[in-house]
């Protein structure tokens, strides 16, 4: 029953997300970005986690602007199997980066780029379908960051998302990963 309703949620979520008219996408994404950038743990990291952005999610483009300005390293994931993934430092040039991800998602080419150990990590960005006001995140359903995160374990984990995807409560089982932040284009939720 849980897990259909997951599906459920995670369905009316992206529903809504897509929704959004682009230019509100692109307005709200800019919005997300600057809220990212005045925090603390933005300030005080070296090396951030961050993804690139497909079907209608938040778009991170100004954070990695503003990212490559202030000289943070920013490393990506790359799904290597079904169940598992690293964080990528890339290498330069189109060819560092290939279409072929988990659902069609843009991602390093490992042999371009540099593996990078969780424990680097000073803070993750994660996408999500859906979160609640305890800072419970549903992601798309293949489990790559409720897997990865508790690795992360020196950073700070904040999840992006519009408004449009909060729902009022997200079951959590055992394997999901709560996050320390939410953040969107109006509210920053902590737990």
């Amino acid at each position: 029953f849980r897990k259909e309703y997951k599906k459920k949620l995670r369905k009316a979520a992206v529903k809504a997300r897509e929704a959004l008219s682009e230019e509100d996408r692109v307005h709200y994404s800019s919005e997300i970005c600057r809220k990212i950038t005045d925090t603390e743990e933005y300030k005080n990291a070296n090396t951030i986690f961050i993804y690139k952005w497909t079907r209608g999610e938040v778009k991170l483009d100004a954070l990695e602007e503003v990212a490559v300005v202030d000289g943070k390293r920013l490393v990506y994931p790359l799904c290597v199997s079904r169940t598992e993934m690293l964080a990528i430092e890339p290498g330069c040039g189109e060819d560092a980066w290939q279409e072929s991800g988990f659902k069609g998602i843009r991602e390093p080419v490992i042999e371009k780029g540099t593996v990078i150990d969780p424990a680097d990590i000073d803070l993750v960005i994660a996408p999500c379908s859906a979160f609640d006001e305890n800072c419970r995140r549903l992601g798309m359903g293949g489990g790559f960051y409720d897997r990865y995160l508790p690795k992360c374990t020196n950073a700070k984990i904040i999840a992006v998302a519009f408004e449009v995807q909060q729902m009022a409560e997200i079951p959590a089982d055992e394997y999901d990963q709560p996050v320390h932040e939410v953040i969107t284009e109006k509210h920053i939720f902590s737990p």
